[in-house]
């Protein structure tokens, strides 16, 4: 689009690309000329505005190379629906403008096209600045326009050619079938023919086959023993000696867990006052067979250390390798001073997005075990000699989590409360309790009717005054407005989000808007690079953030402003230094996405 005019012409139901110098192309080898001569002028125009609109912001910050691939994606895409709205002007047989009319239309639109390219490139720094001013990052200087460029027009000569192969694939099955059948009806079904067989290869080879890698992949990593986590010795560590569960059947996941807690020494140094040793228990996939079976097995680990004479025991539900937030866990272990234990049991080796893609019941089936298990021996426990009982999940956790208890069977005996960080965007319950908030409230930080059961945190708290009542059972949610693994939405595509009204969240771009089809593409890159953005935004939970959320969640007594204030502080060096260390790189190497 940056150099050539387009004159409009019907030739087999699609317009053709020409020069204003005709001299240029005939330079060029015939294979290139060809194929720029059959680009659709009316899909580059739309193509060239998708493109300028992938520049603006969104809700993370880009590299160069994310920002090249996603542009070159937008430019596809732009280019799809402009072949496809020629094609079908064409088909309508409506007219079309005379060749001086089109030739004139065509260099002003080039004109158009170009001005629109350099002045959302000139821009683009600009903008990326927004968003990282907010995550308090060092601003860039330079856009890399050329690299951006580059980048976008590779993309999209790949997705380009696989266009191209799906139309020739579907032109020679209608072919064939129109020896039977009336053209339409072949034209139809060569198209259907050609979808289904490029999904069947998609999904059933390439796809499945990646698949088998990564899980044989991610089931060797998680065997890996780390030296710098040797087997406790302690007889109420789980993978200890004296443990129902193996110190390598626990996982990589579940060793670091297991070895990263804090000790009492620890907490009682922050604290200044007794504490005891956290229970932690976790089963990993090699502990047993099946989900029920590790499910039973983490009962029998809890029964074994003592974890309900703790005063709050919570249920846990990891991410898709099995990781569980230390921030989380970290948190309410020095809130109520070491007298907690946790238990979790891992349901898959892969990421949250592939577990979630190949495995989508595995989670909720292992959560719901793990539940059951121990809300019917929680049950059965004096109600005045049992741990108050809590559920917790991150990102595909939080959305399992919610799945494993149904709200009917607790009625009678519920549980103290749950509390769900950076659910993602399919969570069900989630999605049912933000569409019924409040008139007025912003859908990135809901508030349900008096807050008395369920109650939503982002950077900055809750709407909701901390001393207002609680009910039987308290539900926080603690989210991000800058997390598109949240507010991510296939319905995007055709309609602006309601978190997208004013006020936007504290995180979020004042510059961010809606484009059909763009911003739903510009989300679902923000989504698989939102564990890359600093702590306390994106997907990236931080540890003081959950000190609010687990306050409001436990109630916690005896925690003056300045002792809080401490502990968020340490907590977070915490955090930094495991980061430092090696440990926090499985965050990012693993699913905070969801």
């Amino acid at each position: 689009c940056s150099a050539p005019c387009f004159r409009w012409a019907r030739r087999t139901g699609t317009d053709r690309m020409t020069s204003l110098r005709p001299g240029l192309p005939h330079r060029l080898p015939a294979f290139f000329r060809s194929h720029l001569e059959s680009l659709s002028g009316v899909g580059l125009l739309l193509g060239t505005l998708f493109f300028a609109a992938s520049l603006t912001p969104t809700l993370v910050p880009r590299t160069y190379l994310t920002q090249g691939v996603l542009a070159g994606t937008c430019l596809a895409a732009g280019y799809g629906l402009g072949v496809l709205w020629h094609w079908l002007w064409a088909y309508l047989e409506l007219p079309e403008p005379k060749a001086r009319a089109a030739r004139i239309t065509n260099a002003l639109i080039t004109v158009l096209c170009l001005s629109v390219l350099v002045l959302f490139l000139w821009r683009a720094a600009e903008w990326q600045n927004t968003i990282r001013a907010l995550m308090k990052m060092e601003p860039v200087t330079s856009a890399h326009p050329f690299k951006v460029s580059a980048t976008a027009l590779i993309t999209f000569a790949v997705l380009l050619a696989l266009g191209r192969l799906f139309k020739l694939l579907a032109r020679t099955l209608s072919a064939q079938v129109r020896r039977v059948v009336p053209r339409r009806v072949a034209n139809v079904a060569g198209a259907a023919i050609a979808i289904v067989i490029f999904w069947s290869l998609a999904n059933n080879v390439f796809f499945r086959a990646a698949l088998h890698v990564l899980d044989a992949s991610f089931r060797e990593y998680d065997a890996l023993i780390e030296p710098e986590r040797p087997q406790p010795t302690d007889p109420a560590k789980t993978g200890s000696p004296d443990s129902l569960i193996a110190w390598k059947q626990l996982g990589r996941a579940g060793r670091e867990y297991i070895a990263s807690g804090p000790s009492a020494r620890e907490i009682r140094a922050q604290t200044g006052r007794d504490a005891l040793e956290p229970i932690r228990v976790y089963v990993g996939l090699p502990g047993a067979a099946t989900a029920q079976a590790r499910a039973r097995l983490a009962l029998e680990e809890l029964k074994r250390v003592g974890a309900f004479k703790r005063s709050a025991l919570v249920v846990v539900t990891p991410t898709g390798t099995g990781w569980i937030d230390p921030a989380a866990m970290d948190a309410v272990e020095y809130l109520l001073h070491g007298d907690v234990a946790s238990v979790a049991i891992q349901y898959s080796y892969l990421s949250s997005p592939l577990s979630l893609l190949a495995q989508p019941e595995y989670g909720a089936e292992a959560a719901r075990a793990l539940f059951v298990e121990i809300y019917n021996h929680w049950t059965a426990l004096p109600k005045d000699q049992r741990p108050k009982l809590y559920l917790h999940g991150l990102s595909l956790g939080a959305m399992n989590s919610a799945r494993s208890a149904e709200l009917f069977e607790m009625i009678g005996d519920p549980i103290q409360g749950a509390l769900w960080s950076g659910p993602p965007f399919e969570s069900r319950v989630w999605r049912a309790i933000t569409d019924a908030r409040n008139p007025g409230s912003p859908a990135w930080l809901p508030e349900l009717r008096d807050g008395a059961f369920v109650r939503f945190m982002n950077q900055d708290g809750s709407p909701v005054p901390a001393d207002a009542p609680w009910g039987p059972m308290r539900i926080v949610y603690l989210q991000y407005a800058s997390d598109a693994v949240t507010f991510f939405d296939y319905r995007d595509l055709y309609r602006r989000p309601a978190w997208m009204d004013p006020p936007y969240g504290p995180d979020v771009s004042p510059d961010l808007r809606w484009v059909p089809v763009v911003t739903m593409l510009q989300l679902a890159l923000d989504m698989s690079v939102s564990t890359h953005t600093p702590i306390g935004y994106g997907h990236v939970y931080a540890p003081q953030h959950y000190v609010d959320a687990w306050l409001a969640v436990t109630g916690a007594p005896d925690w003056p402003a300045d002792a809080l204030a401490g502990l968020k502080q340490h907590l977070m060096e915490r955090t930094r230094a495991a980061m430092d260390d090696g440990d926090g790189k499985e965050a990012a190497y693993d699913n905070r996405g969801g």
